[in-house]
């Protein structure tokens, strides 16, 4: 599974309404970039290098999945929206908006078109202290020191002053609130990666299905009639084993644990591949099972189509699932819509996530927390 990129930016403004220069450019980066974790407070600044009115400056913590270019040629694509005019000059010079690409994660990147980390971070108080603010476990990776060592060694003296707090886009979304969330899905519907992205954007434990390593599956799309009963079950032991060993490393009453599956699903799927004599048999041994797990307190299910849910399956490109019919998973989906209208002791929240592409659009990731954050006011 793909790791989301931490990334560092700087940002500044001296020319008009600093405070809302930079409040509107948090508010872009959020929307497009990546994920903002975390927002230092606001500090006033003299200007660096020339004469000029005083600066706003302050830093983020974001998580991308986007290289460092392609940030870069984002955060100058905010700025230019924002109304900075950039001159031919290397010259320094007043601007509505200012964003430096400081860090991205630990490595060390030297192109015409960019340095990471940035050549002079260490000389420049006004990026420091805001960065120190983060509370980040970074070090950096020439000089081989951490922020408070980079202060101490600064030899810039001049004097910059915190002027406000400033709210994190994440601090409006208290997921937080729920102890155990649990997202499911179909075959391909992206459960495991956004519960991943999820748990690394809210700091949180998780506990990931393991799939790859079952011996029947490949067998089952090959022979289902004969591998049916054997693959429930050896589900369902695994999910059982694997969900009671992990929850009880945790406190479900001060621990945020977030996992891509519920122990119900191993139900949805027996219910459609195998035989009626021997599903009352399952059941008979599922319910005994369920009845001893922790329920989640909140329980999500990403609605994807069969189509998507086959373009998908295509892309991540196991052989063992290239020959789904698109009518099996029209099967699950019913199955577990069908299921989850039936229970009543589960706080369900469905999302349609059909036309949607959490990894690649920022936009759809927010959406998706739009959603749970409309179910937490409820």
């Amino acid at each position: 599974m793909k790791s989301q990129h931490q990334v560092i930016l700087s940002i500044g403004s001296n020319q008009g309404n600093r405070l809302e220069n930079i409040e509107h450019c948090l508010e872009l980066i959020h929307q497009e970039i990546g994920t903002v974790l975390k927002v230092s407070k606001l500090y006033e600044t003299p200007a660096w290098g020339f004469e000029s009115d005083a600066f706003y400056n302050c830093a983020l913590v974001l998580h991308t999945f986007s290289s460092a270019h392609k940030i870069l040629a984002q955060v100058l694509k905010i700025e230019k929206r924002l109304g900075r005019l950039r001159n031919k000059t290397q010259e320094y010079q007043s601007r509505i908006i200012d964003i430096d690409l400081i860090a991205f994660d630990s490595e060390i990147i030297a192109t015409e078109k960019l340095q990471i980390p940035h050549p002079l971070m260490q000389n420049r108080n006004f990026v420091l202290l805001p960065i120190q603010d983060l509370n980040l476990d970074w070090k950096h990776p020439i000089l081989q020191k951490n922020i408070s060592e980079l202060l101490a060694l600064s030899p810039d003296e001049s004097v910059c002053i915190v002027v406000q707090e400033l709210i994190s886009p994440l601090q409006n979304i208290p997921l937080e609130q729920f102890n155990y969330v649990a997202f499911e899905g179909n075959i391909g519907a992206g459960k495991t990666t956004l519960a991943t992205k999820i748990s690394e954007d809210f700091n949180a434990k998780t506990v990931l299905e393991r799939f790859a390593d079952n011996p029947f599956l490949p067998k089952f799309y090959k022979d289902q009639n004969r591998y049916a009963f054997p693959l429930e079950m050896s589900f369902l032991a695994d999910r059982y084993q694997q969900l009671s060993d992990d929850l009880a490393q945790f406190d479900l009453f001060k621990d945020f644990l977030v996992a891509d599956y519920h122990i119900f699903k191993s139900l949805i799927f027996a219910k459609i591949t195998l035989a009626e004599d021997e599903y009352r048999l399952y059941r008979n041994l599922f319910d005994i099972i369920y009845r001893e797990m922790p329920k989640p307190d909140l329980y999500i299910y990403l609605y994807q189509n069969s189509e998507r849910l086959l373009q998908n399956i295509k892309k991540r490109g196991r052989s063992y699932e290239q020959k789904i019919p698109a009518e099996y998973l029209d099967k699950i989906n019913s199955g577990y819509l069908d299921y989850i209208k039936s229970q009543t002791d589960l706080n369900v929240l469905i999302i349609d996530v059909s036309d949607r592409d959490f990894v690649k659009n920022q936009e759809d990731y927010l959406y998706i927390l739009g959603e749970i954050q409309k179910k937490i006011k409820v």
